[in-house]
């Protein structure tokens, strides 16, 4: 923990300050959610790197130092846990249990198989899908410049991360980078912005009446649960037909798969199935904005920017070849990412 932070004396959560909340709503009334961080910025910037809000009458504690951040998330399961609304909102639609809203020995067991994913040799036998799907986008932004066509920067990564998580997955090919749908991306949408609104609702209106939103949301949570229980069905075909395939997953959901069927794992296909619509629901979205971040701020720096590509030349020059090596050898873009 920081200097600023560990000398400060130990406070209640009510001794923090904060925004004015208002009577039943709190401070949701102050809050819009497209512009929701820049919010959150600027209460920081005005009440610390550690203040309070109140989602309607429950008080939450916001971080807004990196240091303090860390030290929560590594402290995860035993000092901290998840938000409880988070997870009572996914129990009540019927979602699956993954290692985010896991805890205690639940958390350890899913978190060991889920890593078993990204093994390095795990990781490895990725990388070449990993290299198609961005070869892909890079054709389509050589394309956009070539003929002075605008691109919508967000929707554009969205489309990749969709097509890479596809990949590692399911073992399955999408590509919504040309033009394709993607079925499962589309109830993804809707979950994500369901739950967001559900685990922020002053009042639980949904257990009372449902609007034809709420109808939709439940109807893509399971239509969500059935696609992914089909693929865990076929992946696990596959490798009953190629028992290579157990030693040496060519994807994500075998790899976990092949974790899973260990005696002492403590997990079982439902916990597989979780995982996967977790992989699907918290990368999809995280990464799309992460890169975008750092698009945007390479952009703003362009001293920066020019170091990162001069490394990129010089270390991995034909992108159609890239390789894991080469990957890892990209120190100042890797600082960049970070």
């Amino acid at each position: 923990m920081p200097s600023s932070l560990a000398t400060t004396p130990l406070r209640h959560l009510d001794q923090l300050s904060g925004p004015r909340a208002w009577p039943f709503f709190g401070n949701l009334l102050q809050m819009r959610p497209a512009r929701i961080h820049l919010d959150m910025e600027r209460w920081s910037q005005r009440y610390g790197a550690l203040f309070r809000v109140m989602i309607a009458r429950t008080p939450v504690l916001v971080l807004a130092d990196h240091d303090t951040i860390n030290t929560v998330l590594r402290n995860r399961p035993d000092g901290f846990e998840r938000a409880e609304i988070t997870r009572i909102v996914s129990e009540e639609l019927g979602g699956l249990p993954g290692v985010f809203l896991a805890e205690g020995t639940a958390w350890r067991n899913q978190r060991r198989m889920v890593m078993a994913g990204f093994a390095p040799h795990a990781i490895k036998a990725y990388f070449p899908s990993l290299v198609k799907v961005a070869l892909r986008l890079q054709t389509r932004w050589r394309d956009a410049a070539a003929q002075g066509r605008r691109i919508d920067l967000l929707d554009d990564l969205k489309r990749y991360t969709v097509d890479i998580i596809a990949g590692l997955a399911f073992g399955t090919e999408v590509n919504t980078i040309d033009g394709g749908e993607d079925v499962i991306q589309r109830h993804l949408d809707i979950i994500m912005l369901g739950v967001a609104r559900r685990s922020i609702a002053p009042f639980p209106y949904w257990r009372y009446f449902k609007l034809p939103r709420d109808r939709q949301l439940e109807r893509s949570v399971a239509a969500l649960r059935e696609a992914i229980h089909s693929l865990i069905g076929t992946a696990r075909q596959r490798m009953e037909a190629a028992p290579t395939r157990r030693a040496h997953p060519p994807n994500l959901l075998e790899a976990m798969i092949a974790a899973a069927d260990e005696g002492d794992s403590g997990v079982d296909d439902i916990a597989v199935a979780g995982n996967v619509s977790t992989m699907l629901l918290a990368g999809e979205d995280t990464t799309s904005n992460s890169l975008a971040w750092l698009l945007y701020l390479l952009r703003r720096n362009p001293a920066a920017l020019a170091r990162a590509r001069e490394e990129v030349r010089r270390l991995a020059p034909d992108t159609a070849s890239f390789t894991i090596e080469q990957m890892d050898s990209l120190d100042f873009l890797d600082a960049c990412v970070h």
